[in-house]
């Protein structure tokens, strides 16, 4: 099971420097103590000794739409539980769940503002934590939207949430130690980069957030190694928008990195649609995997598809690697009420909106051959 958040309030966030513990309230275990870059989860009886499952999504893009349903699901609060509760069987029993906070969280007197310069209520990263995540990448064009203190106000949020992030940093410090946690024993780090930042905005250090390049990513998984890493994820904002075609430099970059053995998997986003999943040697790169939850002003369609990527990781001789690779479509039902939905299980969504989801995404995500590499979908023919 993912990580169990307890104890969030002041006088523990105040401590997360020094680690805070308490007990699980379903098994009654201890909780270890919780320090940033190192996450204890405990193991499922259910799948192979010796193995662990990873889980990402894309994009978390907090529109205005998104805000006014947390705030009618609250009675007045904002409660974006409701809306991230279809997924959240899937995420919360991984034991790892990798997010990706596209936008910036401001603090609770906000102000809170949509596109195109983003700054979200800190509700979200309760709502992300109490869904089952462990972490989320940072990095992305939207990281200085609201500069220094947009970084801060988001780095401040998810840690009272206690949920680890990398990708963008508060201090140069905090840019250079790697994330990396135990996973069921086993040392597993995320590294987080972004093609660019958005026109107008630029980091008051270099440091602030990880600007993508091929040797960008492999310095910091190699890093990542050093500190202990046995198991590294790359989480990476590329590609085009609306476009579901990776780019010949989306391609090119994943192959660049597969071939080093300081990674062991990709996860992309930013494009706001699915793109495809594809085996490269014997690692996996899933190139886009839609918004995860996002209400755009003007609805395409597949911008509402988002995809849950799901990999075993088991170890043999030549160390770990993914056995069992899976794909989970979703879908941001526009309601009322919005609702994230987990196509697989759920059975309120239209049968023909189901259906029309399913085959784009299917299409999509297998376009590059990953059925015959062994990619599957839960319940898919």
């Amino acid at each position: 099971m993912a990580r169990v958040r307890r104890l969030v309030s002041l006088c523990c966030v105040a401590l997360l420097v020094a680690g805070c513990s308490g007990t699980d309230s379903r098994s009654g275990e201890p909780v270890p103590p919780f320090h940033p870059g190192t996450v204890s989860t405990r193991a499922q009886p259910d799948k192979p000794a010796g193995s662990f499952t990873v889980v990402a999504t894309g994009d978390v893009l907090i529109h205005p739409a998104l805000t006014e349903q947390a705030e009618a699901d609250g009675g007045g609060k904002r409660d974006y539980e409701p809306l991230l509760a279809g997924i959240k069987p899937v995420i919360s029993q991984a034991d790892l769940a990798i997010c990706h906070m596209e936008t910036p969280i401001a603090t609770a007197d906000g102000p809170f503002a949509g596109y195109p310069l983003f700054y979200a209520p800190p509700e979200i990263a309760v709502a992300v934590a109490d869904t089952g995540y462990d972490s989320c990448s940072t990095a992305s064009n939207h990281t200085l939207d609201h500069g220094a203190e947009g970084v801060r106000t988001t780095l401040d949020a998810l840690d009272a949430a206690k949920i680890a992030h990398t990708g963008s940093a508060r201090t140069e410090q905090e840019a250079g130690t790697p994330l990396v946690r135990d996973v069921n024993g086993v040392k597993v780090a995320q590294v987080s980069f972004t093609f660019g930042l958005n026109q107008g905005t630029s980091a008051p250090e270099p440091w602030m957030v990880n600007e993508l390049s091929v040797d960008g990513v492999l310095d910091a998984a190699r890093k990542a190694r050093a500190a202990g890493a046995e198991v590294v994820i790359a989480s990476i904002h590329w590609g085009i928008e609306n476009q579901h075609e990776p780019t010949a430099e989306q391609r090119e970059m994943a192959g660049q990195i597969l071939a080093d053995p300081a990674v062991d998997l990709i996860v992309g986003h930013h494009a706001h649609v699915v793109q495809p999943f594809e085996k490269i040697g014997n690692k996996w790169v899933a190139y886009g995997l839609g918004n995860s939850v996002a209400k755009h002003e003007q609805p395409r369609g597949d911008t509402e598809e988002g995809v849950i990527a799901r990999f075993r990781f088991t170890r043999d001789g030549s160390g770990w690697h993914v056995d069992k690779a899976e794909y989970i479509p979703t879908l941001v039902d526009l309601g009322p009420p919005i609702r994230l939905r987990d196509l697989t299980t759920d059975t309120s969504v239209d049968a023909a909106r189901k259906k029309e989801a399913l085959d784009r995404t299917d299409g999509v995500v297998l376009s590059e051959g990953a059925g015959a590499a062994g990619l599957t979908r839960p319940g898919g023919s």
